[in-house]
């Protein structure tokens, strides 16, 4: 089984992260534009479409407002490993700052290494599009500090 975890900080407050993040059938316009085309929901399942054209399936495992975690498994779509269980979770790192954390546990091996580049892709635009200092937040662009 391939492990990929990734953590990284993000200039917002870790409120207007979750919103974003708990907006699960909203990826492709308030999380990851662009990098995510499409989403769409049917009952508990979230459909994800790419920039590569990948589809995925995703069963929505859990959604804790308190922790600020959401966990998923791919369930089907053109991207289908045996196994792949995710959770992304936004914890307070300082004031107005927040930290990313991205699991994703995956098997067989050989599917570690190219999903590990797409989650990197992945939090490059969450990054871009979510952290204030970049200009281009929830809030919109604001001054530094």
């Amino acid at each position: 089984m391939a492990s990929i975890h990734r953590d990284i900080l993000i200039h917002e407050t870790p409120e207007n992260i979750w919103a974003a993040v708990r907006d699960f059938g909203e990826v492709d316009k308030r999380l990851a534009p662009g990098f995510v085309t499409d989403t769409s929901v049917e009952g508990d399942i979230r459909i994800v479409t790419f920039a590569s054209g990948a589809v995925v399936h995703e069963l929505i495992v859990d959604i804790d407002d308190e922790a600020r975690r959401i966990a998923y498994a791919v369930v089907g779509g053109s991207l289908e490993p045996k196994h792949h269980h995710a959770s992304m979770q936004v914890i307070s790192d300082s004031e107005g700052r927040s930290r990313f954390v991205w699991i994703i546990d995956v098997t067989p091996d050989s599917f570690g290494e190219p999903i590990a580049e797409m989650v990197d892709e992945g939090l490059r635009v969450i990054k871009r599009t979510l952290d204030r200092e970049a200009g281009a937040g929830p809030l919109g662009p604001s001054s530094q500090v």
